[in-house]
């Protein structure tokens, strides 16, 4: 399919992201519509013209409109872009295709793997849409405020359809928004599942006090497992030192805007898994996903340790202290190894 100039986008999921990203389109393109399932929540929102409850106070632009209905919000655009958990990702896009029309393209903005099957984004989307329909993947680090409150962000956009690609950076990009591309679809996936649960061991390990050196080394050795599990699912090196591998991994892991962060230290407090997401109050993803890395990365015969002790922690009760100690007693071994 040939580039096209996009002027009409549908944005499916109104959470926090969602809203921002529907904003950052809505700055660039004349018609951009913003669909949710709770009716009572696009009242208010059309009302109001902000997303008081996910995103306050970050203003709609006058062609952002809020959307009820699915086929309406989807009727005559160009593209869209899907904005919803990764398990909520299948029946998402179970209910666009019964309205998708002809010629319009994909985009999600999902990170994580699907629960039980550990399917990439992409893989799951392949199965739903077939493999004919233009897709792309967009992550990097971005925290949704700071978005919202146009502040300077950088993302990937990843799609085997060059075109598609260079289609959403012009879409996205401006001089405040940066977009790159890549062809990796397999490696930005990864980035974005595998970061959330390496967020969580970081936010342990500063909740237990232990300090500038440990997060270092966390990060350090979490981004080598990144790496081993993404290559041999067949992503590029390369991507994993990229916006959306190191740079969605930094920002995850050091800023407590990051909710997977946020888990971690809750975690470190003693507080339980459940009390720590009702607190939280939205989604954390490295919860769900630290079960299906540890699984995959089983399957794969894939060294993890960090993911390991995070599954652990999350999914099988070990204690904090516990999980931090099998890392920190693990025998010496060549870095590169």
């Amino acid at each position: 399919m040939s580039s096209q100039h996009v002027q009409r986008m549908a944005v499916l999921g109104a959470g926090s992201w969602g809203t921002a990203l529907a904003i950052q389109l809505a700055r660039r393109l004349p018609d951009v519509r913003l669909w949710a399932r709770d009716a009572r929540a696009i009242v208010e929102m059309t009302t109001a013209r902000e997303n008081r409850r996910y995103l306050p106070s970050a203003f709609f632009p006058d062609s952002l409109t809020p959307i009820a209905d699915l086929a309406l919000a989807v009727s005559g655009v160009d593209d869209v872009l899907v904005v919803v958990p990764s398990h909520g990702l299948r029946a998402c896009l179970t209910a666009l295709c019964a309205v998708l029309e002809p010629g319009q393209r994909v985009i999600w903005a999902t990170k994580g793997l699907e629960p039980e099957s550990a399917l990439l984004p992409h893989a799951v989307a392949a199965e739903v849409l077939g493999r004919s329909r233009p897709t792309a993947a967009l992550s990097g680090p971005s925290f949704a405020g700071e978005v919202g409150r146009r502040l300077p962000t950088a993302v990937t956009i990843a799609s085997a359809d060059g075109d598609f690609a260079l289609d959403m950076a012009r879409a996205f990009h401006d001089g405040v928004f940066r977009v790159y591309t890549t062809p990796d679809v397999i490696g930005v996936g990864v980035g974005g599942a595998v970061k959330n649960v390496l967020a969580i061991a970081v936010g342990i390990s500063d909740g237990l006090g232990y300090g500038a050196n440990a997060r270092a080394l966390l990060i350090t050795r979490g981004l080598s497992e990144m790496i081993r599990l993404g290559t041999t699912l067949g992503g590029l090196r390369d991507t994993f030192t990229g916006m959306a591998g190191l740079g969605d991994l930094l920002l995850t892991c050091t800023d407590d805007q990051s909710r997977n962060r946020r888990m971690g230290l809750a975690l470190a407090a003693g507080a339980d898994v459940d009390s720590a997401q009702a607190e939280i109050g939205q989604v954390v993803e490295g919860v769900r996903v630290a079960r299906e890395v540890h699984r995959i990365a089983g399957q794969l015969g894939v060294d993890m340790p960090i993911a390991r002790q995070a599954f652990a922690v999350l999914h099988e009760g070990v204690p904090a202290r516990d999980a931090v100690r099998q890392l920190t007693e693990r025998p010496f071994r060549a870095e590169n190894d």
